[in-house]
């Protein structure tokens, strides 16, 4: 076909391979950290505790209102362009030189993002733990913080499981911003075969194609988690009901 050609995506494999990885990159450690801050943040946003629960629903608010791509903007040339900033790397402080690598602010930038709907869900969770579990937990004498730990958070980690699947898939895609600040992922990838060979189709077709494949991959391993961890919850058959 004169539209497609095969040759150009044979010989530009390297670099979507390279973009991929970068995007998977991304996608895992950002999903990984912002996991690590959203429990304990989770537990925090439930508190009857106006000093605790309000400023951290000014955080997710923030960072749920406002399109990721300005959070990555401000960051990398907000924050790291300022004055304050260039008079910190000028002093050598190794920790805000970090805010010269478009990598590091990226990372923070999606982690930020993705830990503030991580938060949210796992606090829906939190609300929706029966409160018959946690009589339970009280009468067999645990206490708030042994019964957090071994009854509430379980719980609520598995009634999250089907929203953290859209939450993952969603932030697989949303990584394609990250070429905005110069980093190669596979969107990026694929603008650099489509400028150096001036052929949209393959690129972008072959970069969808990538993107659709890791997707197929994510809902199957989430459906699998849905069928081991959250069995219980599905409701009886017929023929178990009449057993």
């Amino acid at each position: 076909m004169e539209w497609f050609d095969p040759n150009v995506i044979s010989s530009s494999l390297p670099e979507f391979w390279r973009g991929l990885w970068m995007t998977v990159q991304l996608t895992v450690f950002s999903l990984v950290v912002g996991f690590a801050f959203a429990i304990p943040l989770s537990v925090a946003r439930v508190s009857r505790n106006p000093w605790v629960s309000r400023p951290i629903s000014a955080y997710t608010y923030f960072f749920r209102g406002t399109p990721m791509l300005v959070q990555l903007l401000l960051i990398y040339y907000g924050v790291g362009q300022s004055e304050w900033m260039q008079q910190q790397w000028e002093a050598g402080n190794s920790f805000w030189l970090l805010f010269r690598n478009a990598y590091f602010c990226t990372m923070l930038a999606f982690s930020l993002n993705t830990c503030a709907y991580q938060l949210e869900m796992f606090a829906g969770a939190i609300r929706n733990v029966p409160h018959g579990e946690v009589e339970a937990a009280e009468a067999m004498g645990m206490t708030r913080y042994t019964a957090l730990c071994r009854i509430v958070l379980p719980s609520a980690l598995r009634r999250a499981i089907p929203p953290l699947s859209n939450e993952v898939i969603l932030m697989l895609q949303g990584s394609a911003i990250a070429s905005a600040v110069t980093l190669v992922d596979l969107t990026g990838a694929a603008r650099n075969v489509y400028s150096r060979h001036y052929a949209p189709f393959e690129a972008f077709i072959f970069a969808g194609l990538l993107y659709l494949a890791v997707t197929f991959v994510l809902v199957g391993l989430f459906r699998f988690a849905e069928s081991r961890w959250l069995a219980h919850l599905q409701p009886l058959s017929a023929s178990a009901k009449q057993d």
